[in-house]
Parts: C-alpha cells; sequence; structure tokens
C-alpha cells in the first residue's frame, strides 16, 4: 500500500518555533524554526519512508471563510518577526528536500489537506496528516492518521478513529466539526454558543449526533440557561460549524504523481545545512554517505622529483606542544601525488632544498609546521596560505581543532576519530602504516581545501588581512616562540620565600580578627567565621552554604577590616601558585620560558599567551608587578625595552567616529581624560578635578568596552541611575561616539557581523535575539569589536612591518613578546637610542588614520624596569 505523508506547513513551523530555544546563524538569521522543521523532516522520512509527499502552507490572505465571518482569526496576535524571517528558508528547506508544497490565496492548509485525504482514502493510500492543530483530527479514517505535535515538533500524539473515541468520549471524527459548532474555537475565534463547553458539548452530541439534531431537540433539553443559550445562538452554532469544517473538494493543476517522494538527498540540502550551520544534521548526512576519503585519488609516490610546484605540507606529531616535540611523519601533496614518509626518512638538505624551490606552498598551523621543520634543522618559512588561519577567519567563533575539522567545513571529509591525538584519549597508538594513510588524508584534504578557503575569503574580503597580515605575522610569531625570553630562575625561587612570609603574616592577622584558625582557602569555613561567627550581612548564598566570592566579599569590605586581608591573601595566593611557582615548572634548559601565542583564539583578533601565559601576570599589586624582575635580557650589555600604544583604543575610536571633540584632543595632543572631563562636566581645562579626570577615564575605556551603567556605578562606586546618567552626558557631549554606537547596532542587525579598519569579521548572532540579556551583551560586542579588533590588528601590522624594515633588522634587536598594546625587545644597550625612534615610526604609522598614534618607550636591565 502506497503510503502519502501531508503536513500543515504553518502548524508545523509555530510549534518548532515556539518548542525550540531561539538559534541563530552566523549572518544573524533565526533558525530554530527551520531546525525543528528540518529535524521532524529527518524523523517522518526515516520512521515512515512516504512514497507521497506534500507540505500544504497558508497563503496569508482573507480565505472564504474570511467571507463568510470577518472576524475569523481574529484577535490572533501578529507573527514574531524571528519567526516571520524563517518562513522563505523553511520553503527553501522543503525544496531540497525534494518534496512539493502548495497553498491556495483562497483556501487554507487544511482544505488542500482534506481535499488530498479524500482523495486518497478512495485510491486506499496509507496517509499520514501532520499537524499542530486539533481541528484535522476530523480527518481522521480508517486509512487516515492524524500526528498532533505536542511539545516541540517530535514529541507525536497519533489520532485515529479509535483515538479520538477515546480522547472525546465515543465521538466520531466527523463529529469534530460539531464540536467546536457548540464550544467554538478560541484560537480560529470561532464563537460557538455561549456558557457551551468541551464536556457538555460532548455530552449533547453523544445524545444527539450533530449540531443540527441538537437545536431540533431544544424542547427536551430541560436545563434552562443551557436552552436558552442554545434557542438564542442557533446561526452562530450551525456558522461555527460551518467554519470547522474542512473543505474537501478542491480541484488541483497537478497530478498525485507530482507528490512522489524519492528520499535522495541533493547538494541543495547540503549546502543549506551548511548555511544554516545545522551541524548535527550535516553530520548525519555525512555519516549516510559513502566516505569522502574515497575521494583522494592522488598517487601514492616515494619520491620528491614527482611532486609539482605548487604543494601542501602536513608535519604530524603526537604532542601538542610543537615547541618541544619532533615531528613523526611528513605528508607532502599536489593534484596528482602524495607522498608520507617516517621524518627521519627525510634527508635535512634535500627537503630545504625542495621547499624553497616550490612556487606555492600551502598547510595548515604555520607555526607549528615551521618549529616541526627546525626541529629537522629545516630553515623554511615561505609558506604562502594556511588553511587553519584562513578558517579562523571565515567562523572565528568556532573551536579550531584539527585538519579534519577545518575540512569538513568545505564538505571534505576525514575519518579522524582513531587518529586524533589529544589529552585523555584512552586507546594504543595507531600503528606507523595507519598513520601514514592517515597523513595522507590530512595533507590531500589541505590541498583540496585550500582554494576554496581563499575563494571565501576574497568573497568576505578578508583575503588580504589573511594573506598579508595574518600569515606574515604568524611567520614572526613562530620565531619569538622558538627564542623565549631569558628567565632568572633564582629571583623567582626569591619570591617564593618573600611571598610565603607575607602569606603567613596575612594569616595571622587573618586568625586573630577571627580568633581562631581555620582554613581561609574553604569557602564553608570562610562562610562560617563572616557570616555566624563576626555576623557579617549575608550578600549571596550558594547550594552548598555562604558565598565568598570575589564579588561579595568586595561589597564587605568597609563591614570589617578582616575582608582587606583576606582579598590581599586571595591575590598572592594566586600570585605564589600560578606565577611564581607556575612559571619556575615552564623554565627550559636554556634558560628560557617559550611562550605560545595563539592567533585563533579571540573572536577580537587579539593574540594570546598560552602555556605559559604571560599576557596575565598581574601588575596592580607591587608583589605582581615584581614578577616581571625575574625576566631578563639574553646576555650582558643587553637591556629589555617596552613600546607602548598611548590610548590606541581610544584613537581607534576617534579615528571611526569622527568625532571632533576627540580628533582634536589628540592631534592637538591634549590628554583625552581630561578633554572628555571638562566636556561631561562643562568645565574649562583647569577647573577639572583629579576626581573628575578619574571618572571620565573610567567612562572613557567603558564606552570602549561597550560598559553599561550597571558596569559604571560599580567601578565608580555610584548609583546606577547616576551612572546612566553620567553616561547620557558623555554621549551628548560626543555626539558622533554616539552616532557611532547606534549606527553599529544596526549594522550588526542587518549583516549578522561587525568589521574592524582591515575588514576582520566579529559575528553576533544574537543581536536579534528576544532575550534582553543576550541581545544587550550582543549590541555591547557590536559596539566594542570593530575597536579593539582594529586596536589588535594594528599592532600586528607594526609586528609584520617591524620584521620586514630593513633599517630595522639592521639591529641586533630581538622581538621577544606581544603583551597586548606592548612589544618587548631584546636589544644591547648601545644600540637602543638609535633604535628607538625607528621603531616607534614603524609602530606610529603602522596604518594611516586620521588620528596620530602615540607610542611610549622604556628599557631597563630586566622587564621590571622597563616602565
Amino acid at each position: 500500500m502506497a503510503k502519502l505523508i501531508l503536513m500543515d506547513g504553518n502548524s508545523i513551523a509555530f510549534r518548532a518555533f515556539y518548542g525550540l530555544p531561539l538559534l541563530t546563524n552566523q549572518s544573524g538569521l533565526h533558525t530554530n524554526a527551520i531546525f525543528g522543521y528540518a529535524r521532524l523532516l529527518e524523523k517522518v522520512i526515516k520512521e515512515e519512508q512516504p512514497d507521497y509527499f506534500l507540505v500544504a502552507f497558508d497563503a496569508g490572505k482573507s480565505t472564504f471563510r474570511h467571507k463568510q465571518y470577518t472576524e475569523y482569526k481574529g484577535g490572533r496576535q501578529k507573527t514574531p518577526p524571528e519567526l516571520g524571517e524563517q518562513f522563505a528558508p523553511i520553503r527553501k528547506l522543503i525544496d531540497a528536500y525534494g518534496i512539493k508544497r502548495f497553498e491556495h490565496e483562497d483556501y487554507e492548509a487544511d482544505d488542500i489537506i482534506g481535499t488530498w485525504t479524500k482523495l486518497a482514502d478512495e485510491e486506499k493510500f496509507e496517509t499520514i496528516v501532520i499537524t499542530g492543530d486539533k481541528d484535522l483530527t476530523q480527518l481522521a479514517s480508517e486509512h487516515t492518521k492524524v500526528y498532533i505535535t505536542k511539545k516541540g515538533v517530535t514529541d507525536i500524539e497519533v489520532f485515529t478513529p479509535e483515538h479520538v473515541a477515546e480522547v472525546y468520549d465515543g465521538l466520531v471524527p466527523n463529529q469534530i466539526i460539531d464540536l467546536k459548532g457548540l464550544m467554538g474555537d478560541k484560537s480560529d475565534n470561532i464563537p460557538g454558543v455561549p456558557g457551551v463547553g468541551e464536556k457538555t458539548a460532548v455530552k449533547l452530541l453523544k445524545e444527539y449526533g450533530s449540531v443540527e439534531n441538537v437545536l431540533g431537540s431544544l424542547d427536551k433539553i430541560t436545563a434552562k440557561k443551557l436552552n436558552e443559550n442554545l434557542t438564542n445562538n442557533q446561526e452562530i452554532a450551525l456558522m461555527s460549524k460551518d467554519l470547522a469544517t474542512i473543505y474537501r473538494d478542491m480541484t488541483f493543476d497537478f497530478k498525485l504523481e507530482e507528490l512522489k517522494f524519492n528520499n535522495e538527498d541533493s547538494e541543495e540540502k547540503y549546502e543549506l545545512f551548511k548555511e544554516l550551520e545545522f551541524n548535527s544534521l550535516l553530520d548525519n548526512m555525512e555519516a549516510a554517505e559513502v566516505d569522502e576519503v574515497a575521494s583522494f585519488t592522488a598517487e601514492r609516490t616515494d619520491t620528491l622529483n614527482d611532486l609539482g610546484d605548487d604543494i601542501s605540507i602536513y608535519l604530524e606529531v603526537h604532542d601538542d606542544n610543537y615547541l618541544k616535540a619532533k615531528p613523526e611523519f611528513i605528508g607532502i601533496a599536489d593534484k596528482d601525488f602524495v607522498l608520507v614518509k617516517e621524518a627521519a626518512e627525510f634527508d635535512a638538505d634535500e627537503l630545504s632544498q625542495f621547499l624553497n624551490t616550490r612556487g606555492n606552498v600551502t598547510t595548515y598551523d604555520l607555526k607549528r609546521q615551521v618549529a616541526l621543520l627546525n626541529h629537522l634543522n629545516v630553515e623554511f618559512d615561505g609558506f604562502n596560505e594556511d588553511i587553519m588561519l584562513g578558517s579562523f577567519l571565515l567562523n572565528p567563533s568556532k573551536k579550531i581543532i584539527d585538519v579534519a575539522e577545518t575540512a569538513a567545513d568545505f564538505n571534505v571529509s576525514i575519518n579522524s576519530d582513531d587518529f586524533h591525538y589529544g589529552k585523555g584519549r584512552n586507546r594504543k597508538d595507531p600503528s606507523a602504516d595507519e598513520t601514514k594513510d592517515f597523513v595522507a588524508d590530512k595533507v590531500q584534504a589541505i590541498e583540496k581545501v585550500a582554494g576554496p578557503v581563499a575563494d571565501k575569503l576574497r568573497a568576505d574580503e578578508m583575503y588580504d588581512l589573511w594573506h598579508d597580515l595574518e600569515i606574515p605575522l604568524s611567520k614572526v610569531l613562530v620565531q619569538m616562540e622558538l627564542k623565549g625570553i631569558k628567565i632568572k630562575t633564582e629571583r623567582l625561587k626569591e619570591m617564593e620565600e618573600e611571598l610565603s612570609g607575607r602569606l603567613t603574616e596575612i594569616e595571622e592577622k587573618i586568625y586573630g580578627m577571627a580568633g581562631e584558625e581555620f582554613n581561609i582557602n574553604s569557602p564553608k569555613q570562610l562562610g562560617v567565621i563572616l557570616f555566624e561567627k563576626l555576623e557579617l550581612p549575608v550578600i549571596k548564598k550558594t547550594k552548598t552554604g555562604y558565598s565568598t566570592a570575589v564579588d561579595v566579599l568586595e561589597q564587605l569590605e568597609d563591614k570589617h577590616e578582616i575582608i582587606e586581608h583576606i582579598l590581599t591573601y586571595r591575590t598572592i595566593s594566586k600570585l605564589q601558585s600560578t606565577y611564581v611557582i607556575g612559571l619556575q615548572g615552564e623554565v627550559t634548559e636554556d634558560s628560557r620560558i617559550h611562550t605560545r601565542f595563539n592567533q585563533t583564539l579571540a573572536q577580537t583578533g587579539r593574540l594570546s599567551s598560552v602555556e605559559p601565559n604571560l599576557q596575565n601576570i598581574p601588575i596592580r599589586l607591587e608583589e605582581g608587578r615584581k614578577i616581571r624582575q625575574a625576566f631578563v635580557p639574553s646576555k650582558e650589555g643587553n637591556v629589555l625595552l617596552g613600546l607602548d600604544y598611548s590610548q590606541i583604543e581610544l584613537r581607534v575610536l576617534a579615528a571611526i567616529t569622527k568625532d571632533e571633540s576627540m580628533l582634536e584632543a589628540f592631534t592637538n595632543d591634549i590628554d583625552i581624560h581630561t578633554k572628555t572631563a571638562m566636556e561631561v562636566y562643562g568645565v574649562a581645562l583647569d577647573e577639572v578635578t583629579p576626581l573628575m579626570r578619574r571618572n571620565a577615564k573610567a567612562v572613557n575605556f567603558g564606552i570602549v568596552y561597550g560598559i553599561s551603567d550597571y558596569g559604571l556605578s560599580q567601578n565608580l562606586g555610584i548609583t546606577r541611575k547616576e551612572a546612566g546618567q553620567f553616561i547620557d552626558t558623555y554621549l551628548e557631549s560626543f555626539k558622533e561616539v554616539k552616532q557611532f554606537m547606534h549606527d553599529i547596532v544596526q549594522d550588526a542587525k542587518r549583516d549578522g557581523y561587525v568589521t574592524t579598519l582591515l575588514h576582520r569579521r566579529r559575528y553576533v548572532p544574537d543581536v536579534n535575539s528576544r532575550n534582553f540579556n543576550a541581545r544587550s551583551f550582543a549590541e555591547r560586542t557590536a559596539m566594542n569589536s570593530p575597536i579593539q579588533g582594529s586596536a589588535a590588528d594594528i599592532i600586528k601590522l607594526a609586528m609584520v612591518k617591524y620584521a620586514n624594515s630593513e633599517e630595522a633588522q639592521k639591529f641586533n634587536a630581538e622581538l621577544l613578546l606581544q603583551i597586548h598594546d606592548e612589544l618587548i625587545f631584546d636589544i644591547p644597550e648601545s644600540e637602543v637610542e638609535a633604535f628607538i625612534p625607528v621603531i616607534k615610526d614603524i609602530m606610529e604609522n603602522a596604518i594611516d588614520i586620521d588620528v596620530p598614534l602615540k607610542v611610549d618607550a622604556g628599557y631597563g636591565t630586566d622587564w621590571y624596569e622597563v616602565k
């Protein structure tokens, strides 16, 4: 028996929308209804295996029922815009599945479905109606089942004639219209008879069978009020029944055969899933397909001579830390050949000569590859393309893991489950032959996706950012990583003793104030001391007791002097464990620390320092600043030189907004915080007090980071209302900044992303969210990302230009670290005065914007003395 599926298009869309949390893709399109739709289609197709399929939609216009009763479906709330924008993609989704869809301006989806169930019943088809509307249960028959979606779209209640009788106490499907005639239907604004609910309606129909029979038996209905209501509303009852009756005699200009469903995955469906970012559905498609690894058709070779001018190369190593580990296998591929050998099999000179004579060399994770080649004594950093960096630019919110994940984004599959080395793997290492095959697949995947990555970057206007900034920067960073920075270990040991003594002193003070000894690091014991013994006000509770989080303790600082000591104790404890002791474990045999710089972590484009993180050494406390005393030049006669961009983010803000007041301040070298205080407080230069400047500074930097009135109130110790007024006054004083903040949010809502001066994208999908907190955060992200991202791009540009400057390279300076807006060099002291103007010129002219960039310089015998 042939099987036909009939789906109520609009009803399912509403069910999916309200049944799933709001989702968006990177372009900002809401996708929760589309995703729910796709999940239901997948479930129905898999479980029912239909031969014919039709989705019926309401055309959204007045139908014959509106002509009969103008208030039909009146009072319904407007479709939320977050759902409305999903109807076109839903129709596109249905088309991608190869499913017929239909709508008619004079009829509803119910009528389309009703007509086809009648036709199918005549042909004795097995028919399944899928809807969220119980009105359609009137269509249940010997051959037709009605699936009512309940919570979301995948929880289904199946209505057969038997189940209709169970639910409605013995009624048959065609009595559903009589039921609606008597009780009405609020969802469709069908009036029914006043005072008649479902229970009464069912009782009447069980006794009299239909609305007409009920009205013809009024003399038998003894309940006075019910009789009165029925008598006075006979026309309304008959009209209500008529409105609830599905019309089943439409004519169509297409035949049954056009509803034929083939259940074949299409390229259109695959591309739509990619566009909508339905990764789980993509995975299911890929799992069902023939493994695409089979499409790697390059011939295996053992000789470099077979490989052409344009190649891809990938070195495999188990260890995550490529600065320490030697490569185990090397894979090289062009469009025709792939070569994989154990690293030990390669001659360093031969490999070096081969690589340095290629025209175009592509890889994945350039820094890693250069470092691994360096372990083999192969000097090569001439990579032209890095698909990892390209992939990150295209999707900065996606975690970078391995070649397989990046390749999958471009429809190239690698079966990497057994070979993805990482922490926590509980399996034996693969054999050499297995790993060779895996490396062969990896390097061929790199070769395959290099073109699509470059094409997509061009389409998104980020090719230059990739090719001219991120790739050259990666070459600079790997040299910094390999050099490392020299550490004076004995200074760290001295500090360890000093801080241990300091912690003991603080402990004794805390114990004295508490009246007893206890474990200060135990939130439970600390909570008892503070909130029971010392009876401080309880700010917040957790599941396990009192909260002693930092924000809680900060609110209690003025309540008892013990709080200040506890906060200091915590800070120094962290300094001791994380940095003073922790850094000692990171020092290598060459007495250096080799941090790694991550280009694919921060969505703003800022570099991150990892293993160890040297960007987060706390410097607000003197004890934290002193940790920098352990970082020293490489040899006698050298110094560490620091060059720091001054207020770069505020300068970028001025350049982007073209705000006249800000431009005037920076152009004339007026202190921007003083200028802001003058504008906000309406005072002259000589009337600006230190407090005014401090407040202005807080709001200046707060604006850069999208600060809220709450955040500013916390920073300044004022009320939220006062902070809000302060921000409002600021924005009225700097009107172009206010306009920028408005416009950039609107751009984000339209495009789904914002960009830096160099076209780096930051996607903000929640900017259209119905959730206030999610939307507010996304709006702040939209405001600050162009500023932070542009600042990050500028210092990266400076690093690349320094590396390419013939004049700068004449000096014996080595770039060691990038710490936020600062560069740290190791240089002979005798060259410092000549080098500073050269490097300042490079940094201050890294980019041409309307605001002068300013760089401050300082140097000393250790990092602590640099400032």
